[in-house]
Parts: structure tokens; C-alpha cells; sequence
């Protein structure tokens, strides 16, 4: 059903240049050939199909997801295969995108990397706890094929369904909110490197019914925490962006395989221990030495950055000018139903899923607007933003802490959302929640796409937000206080 507008006049033409320039970005987009042999039109194998880049992609379990539980002094070679398993898909996408090897011979040798891999954690594992059982059956990847305006349609080659119907009905944006936008105009895109985003990924945010409740303060009881403490902390500089993520890799250079940017902490890469982060500077200023870091945006205009040949940059289909965030605002908020206690340093919080498109949308959470349609949140489309409204990212991050653990295996059974009424689950505690907006002004006429793994073709739904806690002590106990008694630090 047609939305009714809420602005007119410019919007309309600006939406269709950037639907246009998306179908026309990359100019000859990179082709993933599933058979480079002469006759490989004449068979409509899924060996022997070729097809535009962003039509099918890689679709392989994700093993870290799964480990629920791994010894401490197992986890460093854990992190270590984690990372390489996270290497093999995106060498194999891009063997893929380059085309000369088939799908079979490509994913085969997949397979076989992860297998070898996969039995190395498992190895590690077992010296000082025990493997898991499903662990061996999780080497398999799928060719996963996308429909033409770039979503997701949960088939694999064979025509078996993939998955369990993520980027379904339930997903926010596009239909189910009266988002069309983009969707209007014919073409197919598979922006400026070839492996995304889609046209369909872009929506009017003037045509998205509002969906987002605003906070009145509905819910709050006695006894209840409603102050906030805000740390400001800059927009991350050119100097300080790399493609590492100490969370997930430690000690592996490319462990996010795309770029982030940086704010707080002046010393965030692959080799930063707890130590490394106490003793660095911040660019906080108020002394907050925490770490705050999500991927970059970029605009899809056709021009190389400066990492354009190098990895997590160009090399793996991250392309197009670095934007710089208007804004950043990092706010910390209190609990409905209790007061909150103090984060332990160097606790790590990752919200969203970097890997969402093919993992499915559970833990997927950031969302976008635009502003002045911040009632207006969308998960897996990028909006189109009326003139003189700036493009927006907010991540709301976990806020209930089992009490013991700054980190755990799948770096995310240690912490937990609250309930709809502020409660969190059993044995867990309210700790501030930290809420992180970012703006950003677009280019007109410009689409734009987050950084991201190859293989998850730049979708929106796999935006994320990584954080370590390194606040002095003193500093968290003052932000607990503010929550606590209801004031507005700043």
C-alpha cells in the first residue's frame, strides 16, 4: 500500500539520482563466474551459471556463534583459526568475483580449508575441555542466491531452502513499512565494486510509517535509574582507522576484514592488550579511556581511497570515499526497573552482527534514519534522506551483565539485553546502557554503503558497534551516580 509523503518537492528527484547512480555505479560491475569454460552458457547448472556479483554469495556457518563455551587458556588459538576461517570466505568470494575456477572447485577447496581449520579448534579445545559435538559438520558452505533487488531469498543452487527465513517478514523497512523509495525504479545495482549494495537496499524514509516510540519515560518504576552520562569524545580521524577487531581477533592484522573508525581510546588495533588501552591516550574529554569503534561508511561515488588496493580496504570490495561522522554522541542510560552498577573495566560489548545477511537477523540491532524521522528506525534498509536531514546510525548495546565475565567465548553469553520492562534475566545486573547515535552527511545524489565482510554484499542489517570499557574507575563511578540520581552528566 502507497504511503502518503510527508515532504515533497526536491526529494522525489534526488531519490531516483541515487537510485540511478546506484544502477549505473561501478560500471561494469565484477562478475561472479561459476564457470569461466567456453561452453559455460550452455548448461544451466549451478556449476555452470554466470551471473552478476551480489546475485549469489557464500553462505558458511558461523562457528564463533556457536561456542558457547571455551577454556580461557584455549581461546587465544581459538581466536586465532576463528579469524582464519573469516579469511578463507573472503579469499573464496573473491576467487568467485574474479571468475577461471567453478563454484564446485571453488567451494570444494572451501571445505576442505575449514575442515582442516575447524578440527584445529577443535584440537584446542579438547585439551582443556570438552569439543563440541556439532563442531565437524559445520565445514559446508552454500552458494546462496540473492533475487534481483538484492534481498536475501533464502534459496541455495539446488533450490533447497537456506537458513530459517532470515531477512523474513518480521525484518523492519522496505514492504512491510510502506518503504518503496528505490524500489520504484527498474535496474539492477551492485554498487561501485560490484558486491553491493542493491537499489533495494535504499528506501525514502519520508514513505516509512513511524515505528519507534519515543522515551517518555513509560515503564519507569520506583526504585528505577533515569539520569544519563554522556563522554564526548570527537569523530574518529583518518589516522587512527584500520581493519582490525581486537575482539574477535586478537593478534590478527585484518581480523574485521573492513575499516572502522575510531573514538576514545588512541590505540585500538589486532595487538592492544588490557594494558595497552590503560596507558594510551583518548580523545574523550573527560578522560574516558574506553574504546567505541563501528565500520566506516562510504559514498558509493566511484572515487579510490587511499586503501583501495589494500586489504579490508579495495582488495576486498570495501571502495568508495571514507565519509567523516558529523556527529558522534555516546550516551549512557539507566535501567526502568533498578538502579545500575558499575561496569568492570575492560568489559567488551559487540551489538549487531557484522555477518547478519547470512546468519539471520537474531542478533542483529543497529538501526537507521534520517534527522527529523528519528521516529522512523530502520534495521535492513539505508534511507534516503530528504535535503538538509543528515543520514544517522544508533546502537543501543546490551545492558544487563552476568556479574562475572568481561568477555565470554561467542562474545555474547556475558551479556544481555534488558526485557521491554527494564528487567534483565536471572543472575544478571543493570550496568549503564550505552547508546551511541552517529550522523553523517551524505553527498547529493550519492548512494552509500557500511563496511563489511565481502560476502555480506554491504547490507545494511549487518551494521555493528563494538566497545571496551577502560573509564578510570572514579570516572564510572561518577557516571553510575548521575544515572542513578536522575541527573544529566555531561
Amino acid at each position: 500500500m502507497r504511503q502518503q509523503t510527508h515532504k515533497r518537492g526536491r526529494f522525489t528527484n534526488k531519490t531516483v539520482a541515487i537510485v540511478a547512480a546506484l544502477a549505473l555505479g561501478g560500471g561494469g560491475a565484477a562478475i561472479i563466474a561459476a564457470n569461466a569454460s567456453a561452453n559455460g552458457g550452455d548448461n544451466d547448472s549451478g556449476e555452470n551459471r554466470t551471473v552478476a556479483a551480489g546475485s549469489w554469495t557464500i553462505n558458511c556457518p558461523d562457528v564463533g556463534q556457536q561456542l558457547s563455551s571455551v577454556p580461557r587458556g584455549a581461546r587465544p588459538e581459538v581466536d586465532k583459526n576463528l579469524a582464519e576461517l573469516d579469511s578463507q570466505v573472503a579469499k573464496a568470494y573473491q576467487q568467485m568475483s574474479e571468475g577461471g575456477r567453478s563454484n564446485d572447485t571453488v567451494l570444494s577447496s572451501l571445505e576442505q580449508q575449514r575442515g582442516e581449520t575447524i578440527d584445529n579448534i577443535g584440537n584446542a579445545i579438547d585439551q582443556d575441555g570438552q569439543r563440541p559435538d556439532d563442531l565437524d559438520s559445520m565445514s559446508n558452505c552454500q552458494m546462496q542466491q540473492v533475487d534481483d533487488g538484492g534481498d536475501q531469498n533464502d534459496q541455495q543452487v539446488d533450490g533447497q531452502q537456506q537458513g530459517d527465513g532470515q531477512q523474513g517478514g518480521d525484518q523492519q523497512g522496505g514492504d512491510q513499512q510502506g518503504g518503496e523509495g528505490a524500489n520504484d525504479v527498474p535496474g539492477n545495482a551492485g554498487g561501485q565494486a560490484g558486491n553491493g549494495p542493491s537499489q533495494n537496499d535504499f528506501v525514502d524514509i519520508t514513505k516509512v510509517q513511524p515505528n519507534a516510540q519515543g522515551d517518555d519515560g513509560q515503564g519507569q518504576q520506583q526504585g528505577g535509574s533515569n539520569g544519563t552520562f554522556t563522554s564526548e569524545c570527537g569523530v574518529g580521524e583518518a589516522n587512527l582507522r584500520n581493519s582490525d577487531n581486537v575482539i574477535v581477533a586478537p593478534g590478527v592484522g585484518n581480523g574485521a576484514h573492513h575499516t572502522h573508525d575510531y573514538v576514545g581510546n588512541d590505540s585500538n588495533d589486532a595487538f592492544a592488550d588490557n594494558q595497552t588501552f590503560e596507558q594510551a591516550g583518548t580523545s574523550c574529554n573527560n578522560g574516558d579511556k574506553s574504546t567505541y569503534y563501528w565500520p566506516v561508511v562510504r559514498a558509493q561515488d566511484g572515487q579510490d581511497e587511499a586503501d583501495a588496493n589494500d586489504l579490508g580496504g579495495g582488495r576486498e570490495g570495501n571502495v568508495g570515499t571514507i565519509l567523516t561522522p558529523k556527529s558522534s554522541t555516546i550516551e549512557f542510560q539507566g535501567n526502568p526497573q533498578s538502579e545500575v552498577v558499575a561496569m568492570p573495566k575492560f568489559l567488551r560489548i559487540i551489538t549487531g552482527d557484522a555477518k547478519a545477511f547470512t546468519n539471520g537477523d537474531k542478533n542483529a540491532n543497529a538501526s537507521w534514519s534520517c534527522t527529523g524521522f528519528e521516529d522512523r528506525q530502520l534495521t535492513d534498509k539505508y534511507p534516503l534522506c530528504p535535503e538538509g536531514s543528515s543520514v544517522t546510525r544508533t546502537f543501543d548495546f546490551q545492558s544487563c551483565w552476568d556479574g562475572q565475565n568481561i568477555d565470554s567465548a561467542n562474545h555474547r553469553d556475558h551479556v544481555a539485553f534488558a526485557g521491554e520492562d527494564g528487567s534483565c534475566p536471572n543472575g544478571f545486573k543493570a550496568i549503564p546502557k550505552l547508546v551511541n547515535t552517529i550522523t553523517y552527511d551524505v553527498p547529493p545524489n550519492t548512494p552509500f554503503a557500511v563496511d563489511g565482510f565481502p560476502e555480506q554484499l554491504h547490507k545494511p542489517i549487518t551494521d555493528h558497534d563494538d566497545f571496551i570499557n577502560v573509564m578510570p574507575d572514579d570516572l564510572m563511578s561518577k557516571a553510575v551516580d548521575c544515572i542513578n540520581s536522575g541527573q544529566k552528566c555531561n
